[in-house]
Parts: C-alpha cells; structure tokens; sequence
C-alpha cells in the first residue's frame, strides 16, 4: 500500500517567532525586572563562601587566635540565610513570569490548530499537528520554566564572580578570561551544528507522529487487507529517521561539554599559575589567591549552566517556530497590540488588557444575506476535481436540500458552503463576504453559519457542560428550552440527575439518536443565520428517525438552510433540490417540478417510493 507524503505544516520564519515572543511578553516587564533583581541579590551573596574560606586560610596561615574564624563564619551563615530568601523570591516571581506565558502559548497553540482549514490538517496529517500541539509545546514549557531562570542566574553568577576577581586583583580576572575566547568559540560551533540538527529532528518526531497515528486509525483496514507488514515497515523508517538525528544531537553535545572542559582547564591553570606569582612577588596574600582560585571554581557550574541551557534553547527555538508556524496559517494583525490570545486580550480577571479582541476582525456583511456559489471547482491535495463548475444562488430564509449517490460531492459542496474549507477556484459568499472568512465567530459570540455532521463527539462531562460548548453563557431555561425543541426533553428527565448527569465515555452513554439531539439542541443555542446539515439525522436509526427530522425542521426554521437529505422525505419541504452527480449539478428546480419532469430526481424519487420510503440517497440504491 502506498501513500503520498504528507505535506507538514510550515514552520516561522525567525522574525515570526521574535515578534510571537514579544507580543507573549509584552506588559510583564515590571514583574522580568523584579525577578533579575533577587537573582542578581542572590548571586552576590553565593561569592560570600569563597571569601570567608580566602580569610580562614589566610587566619590559618597567619597563626591567628580561633577569634579571628567567628566574623568569616557568622559571614557565611547570614549570606546563607539572606540566600534562602532571595533564592525563594526569586522562584515565586520567577513562577509567576514564566508560567502564564507559557500557558498562554499552549492555548494560543491549541487555538491556532482548531481554527486551521480542513485542508491544511488533513495535507499535513493530524500526527504533524498533535506534535507541534504537545511535544513541541513541553519542551518550550520545560524550557521556559526551567532554562530561563537557569540562565539567568548563571548569568549573574559569572558576573558577579568576574567583579569579585577584579576586585582582588585584576590579573586574576585577566586570567579566568583566557577561557573566555575558548568558550565562545565552543558555543558558535555548537549552535551553528545543532540548530538545524534540532529543527530537521522535529520535524522527524512529526513525520514519526503522523506514522504512528495514521496506522492505529487504520487497523481495521490493515488486519482485514494483511498489510501490516507494509505498514510496521513504514513506521520503523520513520522512527528510525527521527532516532538518527536523536544520536546526532547527542554526539554534538559530548563534543560541546568536552570542549567546555578543556576552557576550565586552562582558566584555572592560569589563575593558579598568577596566584602563584603574585604571593611569591608578596603582591597578593594566601587568603587572596585562596578566594580567587575558589570563585574560578565556582564557575564550573554557571558557565557550564548557562552554555548548557542552549541546548534546550535550542530545541524550545525549534519547537516554538514550529508552534508559530501553526498560527501563521490563520488570522494575522500587524502585530502591534494583539498577543492573539483566544480571550480577546482578556485579563486573568477577566478585564480588558487594551488588546483588541480577534473575532472583533472578522467581516460581519448584511444580516438576512443571500447565499451565493459562483463557479466553484474543487480538489483534495492536488488530486482530480471533485466538483466542477458549481453555481448556486439561495435567497435568505430559503431551504436547499442536496441529493445524490455516494461520492457525487454532496459533502464536499456542504463543507465549501459552511466555510470549512475555501474553494480550489470559484467563490462561496454570504452577503458579498466568503463563507471561510465566517467560521470564527462574530464579535456578539455568534456564528453566522453552522455545519451538522452524522458525526457528533460527545465530551466526558455533564450533558449541560456539553450544550454550553456551543454558549457559554446559556441560562439553564435557555438549554431546557432547547432540548424541549429537539424532542429531548423527556428523556434527558429521566436521567440519573437530568441534564447535570455526566455523560461520555466512561459515564452514562447516550444512542446514536440522543448524541444528535443535543447536536441539533446546539445549534439552536448558537442561533446561527444559515445551518448546513450534511447527513446530521442518518445515523439516529429508524426508530428516531421521525424524531430526528422534527428536530432539524425546528432548528432550520427561519434561518437559510442546506440540507444534504439521506432520506428522499427531507426534501419535501425544500423550496429548492439541488440533484449531483459525479461533482455535477445535474437538475436544479422545484421538487415537484422535478418530480413531474421525468429525469434523474423523478427516478430517484419512483425507487425510493416503491422501496416503502426507506432507501437513503447516499447509498446510491434509491
């Protein structure tokens, strides 16, 4: 079994991904300058050890009275207490800098890949995008919480250090610069060779994702075709793939802390080696030398922190790009105010940041607006056209019911018209405005246009928890009067706590039919202008059939409607019926008309009768 390759979402530019950054940050500067200050409190109190060990040993040299060890001691203990605190300020405030941020961007990530066209996932495979959402998400996180902070103290730390071997003599300072050079060169080196090694291991990982994901939903497929094998071998390349830039990153690495160890080396040779000239000259005491040669020492470990932490800064870079890319594909302001938050620039609280609200960006057009398809041509990742040539005007307030066998694009029509996906070529408007510019919801919380599939998810929760996803604000008598329009009423009464009972997998578990009641109940919650139902009633059942069609009658009534019938009954109360065939309109009119007229609708309509009502237009039998 072959498969193309799937063409994975863009990743941002550099300039993109800065510009992300800042707009994240913006306003936190106040809480970023408190934070450095208690590091830069703290790393100054850590050269209090060094210096009280440089004045015992020089106490201890000079045959001093045990008196003489009291004030370096008592030293070393108040720095330690004045360090726990400053080490604890910094962390609270560090926290509370870091972690809405990056919270922020799981969000904003999360946000960005649901308003992603249909197209762009499907190109890209679900594996690239649930990669970007998750793994690349974690390690920015991880990174953000952990490495910033890091760096940061290491930063001051070095600082601090250099001042104090300044402050001893200068040559000792000028000595511990000698690893400078070296150092320098060693972290130019390794970013210049893991920065692509991380990027290009990435995209691995998603590749690896995609794989993964595409053979678990297809197992059925696999087992019942004994393709497994085809399969597994495709998996362990792409895992084999993503392990190979795994091992390269880690060889770069050995060879980053190797040379990070030859720069202290020398460092420290040379500060002993001045410390010895300097004692011998009588230029410096023991305590002096002691005390610098314990803050080069003390270097080891910032310096091999904050060059270190390139490591994840390098991995966070190419994890964040690839998040940025993800919201690249949608919406874009100038970058100015907007931290493209899905709150609409929303405080914590609740209150307005300055920044303007997303959805406030999105075309409203005329209400009561006609609905207008204009030689839409249509195709999935380059394939063949699976629509040619659509053209479809339907007045505001009218019903379209769509009907045709299988694979004639009836589906295809409801989601161009619903905005899910924009047209290959052609045009599909509401009042003037493409339908795709509509999906986002309006500045009021509504949705001009709603699209009802048979395929509804029910989410673990209560079942009114569940209808608030479409109205966050819905009062309890606006659900009650919902799901009494749906015909749900009684049976979600009869549940174990009404409509507080918890529902989904794992909880009570709802029919088919139930699950497509509430799918309706939120679409009268949503309040749309126009609702498209592709097949929304097919799966309720015989049984609920009648049920069914009640409430999509009730939910399309007053609103602009496109029907996608599975039942040749839908369309008795169409004004119009569109028949298709093979991507085609091949009949458009009056049902009756077309009825009486003797073509491919009247024939549909004749073996749907004799067949006792019950034949489906999609299976192409009626």
């Amino acid at each position: 079994m072959t498969t193309s390759a799937p063409t994975l979402l863009p990743v941002a530019t550099g300039r993109q991904t800065r510009a992300h950054v800042r707009r994240v940050l913006r306003g936190r500067g106040p809480l970023l300058a408190a934070v450095l200050a208690a590091l830069v409190v703290d790393s100054a109190l850590a050269l209090a050890a060094p210096v009280a060990t440089g004045r015992i040993t020089q106490a201890i040299a000079d045959d001093r009275a045990p008196s003489a060890l009291v004030g370096p001691v008592l030293l070393v203990a108040a720095a330690a207490a004045a360090a726990a605190l400053t080490g604890w300020a910094a962390a609270v405030l560090l926290a509370r800098l870091v972690l809405p941020v990056t919270g922020r961007l799981r969000e904003d990530a999360v946000a960005a890949a649901l308003a992603l066209p249909v197209d762009v996932v499907e190109a890209g495979g679900t594996g690239d995008l649930v990669a970007r959402v998750s793994g690349d998400a974690d390690r920015v996180t991880t990174a953000a919480s952990g490495a910033l902070g890091d760096f940061a103290s290491a930063a001051l730390a070095i600082a601090a250090t250099l001042v104090g071997l300044a402050a001893l003599d200068w040559r000792f300072a000028l000595a511990g610069l000698l690893a400078v050079p070296i150092q320098a060169h060693t972290l130019r080196w390794y970013l210049r060779t893991s920065r692509p090694i991380y990027a290009d291991g990435r995209t691995a990982d998603g590749r690896r994702a995609s794989a993964l994901l595409s053979a678990f939903t297809a197992l059925p497929t696999l087992r019942a075709l004994r393709l497994g094998a085809s399969r597994r071998a495709h998996v362990e390349a792409a895992s084999e793939q993503a392990m190979t830039y795994e091992f390269r990153a880690t060889r770069a690495a050995t060879r980053f802390y190797g040379r990070l160890n030859v720069a202290e080396f020398i460092g420290l040779a040379a500060i002993l080696l001045v410390a010895f000239v300097l004692v011998r000259s009588g230029t410096a005491d023991i305590g002096a030398a002691t005390t610098a040669a314990l803050f080069f020492v003390g270097l080891f470990d910032p310096v091999n922190t904050m060059l270190g932490t390139f490591d994840s800064v390098q991995q966070a870079g190419a994890g964040l790009a690839r998040i940025v890319g993800v919201a690249t594909l949608g919406p874009q302001d100038d970058g100015s105010t907007d931290d493209g938050r899905p709150d609409g620039g929303r405080t914590d609280d609740g209150r307005q940041d300055g920044r303007p609200d997303r959805t406030a960006t999105v075309p409203s057009g005329p209400a009561g607006a006609p609905l207008a398809v204009r030689g839409v041509h249509h195709r999935y990742r380059g394939g063949p056209d699976v629509l040619h040539g659509i053209d479809l005007d339907l007045p505001a307030g009218r019903h379209l019911a769509v009907v045709g066998a299988t694979g004639s694009g009836k589906s295809t029509l409801a989601t161009l018209i619903a905005g899910l996906r924009p047209p290959h070529t052609g045009h599909v408007t509401l009042g003037g405005v493409p339908t795709a510019d509509l999906a986002a919801a309006a500045p009021d919380g509504r949705r001009r246009i709603v699209l009802v599939t048979q395929e509804h998810h029910l989410f673990r929760g209560t079942l009114t928890d569940n209808l608030r996803l479409a109205r966050r604000s819905a009062s309890a008598e606006a659900i009650a009067s919902a799901l009494a329009a749906v015909g749900a009423a009684d049976w979600v009464a009869a549940l174990p706590d009404g409509a507080d009972t918890v529902v989904g997998t794992g909880a009570t578990e709802l029919t088919a039919g139930q699950v497509q009641q509430l799918a309706l109940a939120r679409v009268l919650l949503l309040d749309p202008e126009v609702v498209v139902l592709d097949e929304a009633t097919a799966e309720g059942g015989s049984d609920a059939a009648r049920t069914l069609d009640r409430a999509a009658r009730t939910v399309t009534e007053g609103r602009t409607a496109v029907v996608v019938a599975h039942r040749l009954s839908q369309t008795a109360t169409a004004d119009t019926v569109l028949v298709m065939d093979h991507g085609r309109v091949v009949e458009h009119g009056d049902g009756d008309e077309l009825r009486s007229s003797g073509g491919v609708f009247a024939d549909l309509w004749a073996a749907w009768s004799s067949g006792g009502g019950t034949g489906r237009t999609g299976s192409g039998t009626v």
